[in-house]
């Protein structure tokens, strides 16, 4: 892995600006003040807003609180999406701070899985974690780790320790000498055009040829509609991690270095803001 700790750090520290707000129609005992939070982009909703829930707890009757869950302009938040991919996703176009809405009933059974525990987050992750290492590696890294090296993966994560996290992704982040980058790529296509929930296919690093392939190469291959053709318009913007990466940049550089802490790299396909 070409060594480009920086970068690796600007992306485990990046931050949303964030105001929860309760739902006008929860029942409280006094005014629910809003509550303001730095959200970090790598990690999920549920597992870094136990002050949020405890914030909006005080002023509510404990029967009235049920499973807690997050909305921004009527779209329920995806608690198993990374936070930085639903900003990118949803509101990249917005002022921040990034306003989001907290409910404690009616869960949107439809749009949202149950997260009733900080293991489940864990489960998710790790599976996504192995999921792509059997792209990357044939599941032969994640497989050679000891128990105590997928808890500390886990545990880095959750207590935003970015040493102890890359000690062990690091390892996953290797590959052969004799190899120009991974067996696959890991990725992930969002667009909030389409019902689908997001494209994932197999797409190698370097062409048989041994080119290195760029996000435009994998753009094109799977989701050409995202590439302004060469006379048009821009229609739409490519972002990871709230960046645009150049459509040259190296797909293997770029699943080195922005993938999130799940080793996917997590794209977000928006319409260009017409402002």
């Amino acid at each position: 892995m070409t060594d480009d700790k920086d970068v690796l750090r600007d992306v485990w520290f990046g931050r949303i600006p964030t105001c929860f707000t309760l739902y006008q129609d929860e029942i409280t005992e006094r005014e629910a003040e809003p509550y303001y939070l730095l959200l970090p982009r790598v990690s999920y909703l549920t597992l870094v807003t136990d002050k949020v829930k405890k914030h909006f707890q005080k002023v509510m009757r404990q029967e009235d609180i049920s499973e807690i869950w997050f909305e921004y302009e009527g779209t329920p938040l995806k608690w198993h999406y990374p936070i930085g991919l639903l900003f990118d996703l949803l509101a990249s176009s917005s002022a921040l701070p990034w306003n989001i809405t907290v409910h404690f009933k009616s869960f949107p059974e439809k749009d949202l899985l149950h997260c009733p525990s900080k293991d489940v987050i864990e489960a998710h992750f790790m599976s996504c974690v192995k999921e792509a290492d059997a792209l990357k590696h044939k599941s032969q890294v994640i497989n050679e780790m000891q128990k105590k090296d997928h808890k500390q993966l886990w545990m880095g994560l959750q207590n935003d320790r970015f040493d102890q996290f890359w000690a062990i992704n690091r390892k996953l982040m290797e590959y052969p000498a004799e190899e120009n980058g991974f067996r696959y790529i890991p990725f992930r296509i969002y667009q909030t055009t389409t019902e689908r929930p997001f494209i994932q296919k197999l797409f190698r690093p370097v062409s048989t040829d041994g080119q290195l392939h760029t996000l435009g190469d994998l753009l094109k291959e799977v989701c050409p509609s995202a590439v302004a053709p060469e006379d048009g318009e821009k229609k739409n913007q490519v972002m990871i991690h709230g960046i645009e990466p150049m459509l040259e940049t190296p797909l293997q550089w770029l699943s080195e270095h922005l993938s999130y802490p799940d080793n996917f790299l997590h794209i977000s396909i928006i319409p260009q803001p017409t402002d």
